[in-house]
């Protein structure tokens, strides 16, 4: 792996203060160790003949596999899982008992829909004094696949390879092939597409994605750019569907639009400095970090669409294109 243009760090650490920082999702999801899932969680299956899906423990198990393997000799950490959408039941035997007299032997579960992160924080570069963290990382959502089949039939994942950035866990990804949603029939099919995802990422150039990322930390919108930019991002969500087809597309929804605006003014690090003008590259983790109210399952779409707003904002500052949230 080229590493000529990050930074490898010797017994780099989060630290406790930088575990406790916010999740890199939240919404309505809450964090969970891979053990408790291993150990207490019931594993969904096919209906017609009662065969396992692959279990989100195993998809979980092949990504840090996976990680290890290709970053062989660096500081690989525990993943960060965050889980939503539980599915609760109960054992037959149970099946007459209040709620509030059941025992934990007798109660079931599951979550419908799991995230997760593994950060390679010795391989890390900086943007604009900002730490930057390698991570691999996953999501799986059993609501994407049909239950009322025999195994063998397609489940689903998705996987991606990016940074997150330290100060505020948002997570950088892009949609140049580095994220992908995968249909496999097997655990081993989901392994090589894994592996296939890292190793595609590590001998790509994506280096020069540092450079865009620097030059976003150049480029500001002043405070009335930034209102036209809001403010049309809010008529976006109303537009005809006709009108919509001929704009980029945005994803994140009107509350996430109104909490970059909030933000604009009340977070101390991405806010708007004094006089006003915000650097682009405040306004994409503005961006990211209004995405982690997203379920889990729009979350990575979200994620990749905002760097391609931005990436289209950037142009249009530069006069290579023309914008309608700009012009």
């Amino acid at each position: 792996m080229n590493t000529s243009e990050i930074t490898i760090t010797e017994n780099d650490s989060l630290g406790k203060e930088e575990k406790q920082r916010s999740p890199f999702i939240e919404a309505n999801t809450e964090a969970i160790k891979l053990e408790t899932i291993q150990q207490d969680h019931i594993i969904p299956v096919f209906i017609k003949d009662n065969e396992p899906l692959i279990s989100m423990p195993d998809f979980i198990d092949m990504a840090v596999g996976v990680t290890h393997h290709v970053f062989n000799g660096e500081d690989v950490r525990e993943p960060q899982i965050r889980v939503s959408h539980p599915i609760k039941g109960r054992i037959p035997a149970a099946k007459n008992k209040p709620a509030k007299e059941l025992l934990d032997h007798e109660r079931t579960i599951y979550y419908e829909r799991t995230a997760f992160v593994i950060q390679v924080p010795s391989i890390s570069k900086q943007v604009n004094d900002d730490t930057l963290y390698l991570t691999v990382g996953g999501i799986k959502a059993y609501n994407e696949d049909n239950l009322y089949r025999c195994k063998g039939a397609p489940e689903h994942f998705k996987i991606f390879v990016g940074f997150l950035n330290k100060v505020c866990t948002n997570l950088c990804v892009w949609n140049e092939g580095y994220c992908k949603s995968v249909k496999v029939g097997t655990p081993r099919e989901l392994e090589v597409a894994i592996f296939e995802l890292v190793t595609d990422f590590c001998n790509s150039g994506y280096y020069g994605k540092f450079s865009f990322w620097e030059q976003l930390a150049e480029q500001e919108l002043t405070e009335h750019q930034f209102a036209q930019v809001i403010g049309r991002a809010k008529l976006y969500q109303h537009l005809p569907r006709e009108a919509k087809a001929a704009i980029p597309e945005l994803l994140l929804n009107d509350t996430q639009i109104s909490t970059i605006a909030k933000e604009y003014y009340q977070d101390t690090h991405f806010g708007k400095p004094e006089g006003g003008s915000i650097p682009l590259w405040n306004l994409y983790n503005l961006f990211t970090g209004a995405n982690k109210s997203s379920y889990i399952d729009t979350f990575l779409e979200r994620g990749l669409n905002a760097h391609a707003f931005i990436e289209q904002l950037s142009d249009a500052l530069t006069g290579d294109q023309e914008f309608w949230f700009l012009s």
